[in-house]
């Protein structure tokens, strides 16, 4: 793996959140947090983070197949964790972890969205805003100023006006990425997000207003931050537009998957890094980088689209090996731990977003969830990175790994006729 002699690395050091024993001793996992969550979260809304499609399937695979991931450690390295600092499209960031973008996550808990974006400046990691998020993106930026991508979804209406607008946003805040999500081809529904009465219009009834009234923080953090609502959607819609008439004013406008030739618009239009997210085959990523996309986001949704989908660290390393040194890699979908991170970034990938944990947390922990859910992933990762023996983010490349469910490609046809020859 490496010179077995080789001086101890020299560690980045980290600035915890003041209150980081006390949280750790009540929640060391984020398995904890998820117990937690629903005793403070109403459950409309524990179910709108939480669930998948389907009957949860495609989540479960996602947990399986990184839990699946086994690394054989070198010992005899190093007496003292590594340091995590990684570059990404030019940028050092303090760890190779990031916010991945969620669609209303005020609705889990009010005010969520500006609370990740603060916890990632903070600690110095990406903070990526869904188009779909609870903030605007001039709010994002300036609780994020240097951390802060943007994610669109395809607002196709009127030739892409809406959103070539979001990109001139985006560029008037220098926002350090834009990722545009391929993974939406189609509008799916969740079965606990239906059952809990929000697969439609979100009205409250009754069981809706007990399930709020019996969780005062949650309704604290609602009266101090107002009710959910997509702000950068909203800037579009009517003035005074309430929340079911924005959501029907964006689905009017918004749906479907980017084509290329939509990518390599939005490609000509942003001058910066850009990433597409929701890669799951090596073609198309080498497709994307052909356009001149800088990143492949590999995500299959977090398993919240359709459970058939191969999960996103299986298909990691024939993406990573076709594109991985011309583009960034990076990828999201069941990561819940340092440990996880460590499977990506040792399977190809250049770093790992989270975006279901960080509700679980901010539903378990108020304010104070993202930035204790931060601080526990990195130290998880350089302990991870430790314990199999590399000195830094990138020689957990070199570990020797097993990889049961690593998925299998069929070759070309090109390909498979030149070897036959």
């Amino acid at each position: 793996m490496h010179d077995m002699t080789a001086k101890k690395a020299a560690v980045t050091p980290v600035d915890k959140h003041p209150n980081f024993q006390k949280h750790h001793r009540k929640f060391p996992t984020t398995a904890w947090l998820r117990r937690q969550a629903p005793r403070n979260v109403p459950l409309f809304a524990f179910e709108y983070g939480d669930a998948g499609a389907g009957n949860d399937v495609g989540i479960a695979h996602n947990w399986a197949a990184l839990d699946a991931v086994e690394i054989a450690p070198r010992y005899g390295v190093m007496p003292t964790l590594p340091p995590v600092d990684v570059k990404l499209f030019g940028r050092t960031y303090s760890a190779p972890i990031g916010m991945a973008p969620m669609g209303g996550p005020s609705l889990v808990w009010p005010g969520a969205d500006l609370l990740m974006a603060k916890a990632a400046q903070r600690v110095r990691v990406p903070y990526t805003l869904s188009v779909a998020g609870g903030v605007t993106i001039e709010q994002a930026a300036e609780a994020a100023p240097d951390v802060f991508w943007l994610q669109l979804y395809r607002f196709w209406h009127d030739d892409h006006k809406i959103g070539f607008d979001l990109v001139r946003r985006a560029k008037a805040v220098d926002a350090k990425v834009l990722v545009l999500t391929l993974d939406v081809p189609v509008r799916t529904t969740r079965s606990r997000e239906t059952y809990a009465g929000l697969a439609h219009e979100f009205r409250p009834n009754a069981r809706m207003i007990y399930e709020m009234l019996v969780r005062p923080w949650w309704l604290l953090a609602l009266l101090r931050n107002g009710y959910p609502r997509f702000a950068t959607i909203s800037e579009y819609a009517r003035p005074g537009a309430g929340t079911n008439e924005i959501i029907a004013f964006a689905r009017a406008r918004m749906g479907g998957a980017f084509s290329w030739e939509e990518v390599k618009r939005y490609r000509d239009a942003w001058k910066g890094p850009m990433a597409v997210k929701g890669v799951l085959h090596p073609e198309d990523a080498e497709i994307a980088v052909r356009l001149g996309v800088d990143g492949i986001w590999v995500s299959n949704h977090g398993g919240r689209q359709i459970e058939a989908l191969a999960t996103s660290i299986d298909v990691l390393p024939a993406i990573a090996s076709a594109v991985g040194k011309k583009a960034t890699i990076l990828l999201d979908s069941g990561i819940r731990s340092g440990q996880d991170v460590m499977r990506a970034l040792a399977l190809g990938a250049n770093a790992a977003f989270a975006g279901k944990t960080f509700l679980w947390a901010v539903g378990a922990l108020g304010d104070e969830g993202p930035d204790y859910l931060i601080d526990l992933y990195i130290d998880e990762l350089r302990a991870s990175l430790g314990q199999i023996g590399a000195r830094s983010v990138a020689e957990a490349r070199e570990a020797s790994i097993r990889h049961p469910g690593v998925f299998d490609f069929p070759v070309k046809q090109a390909v498979k006729a030149a070897r036959k020859r």
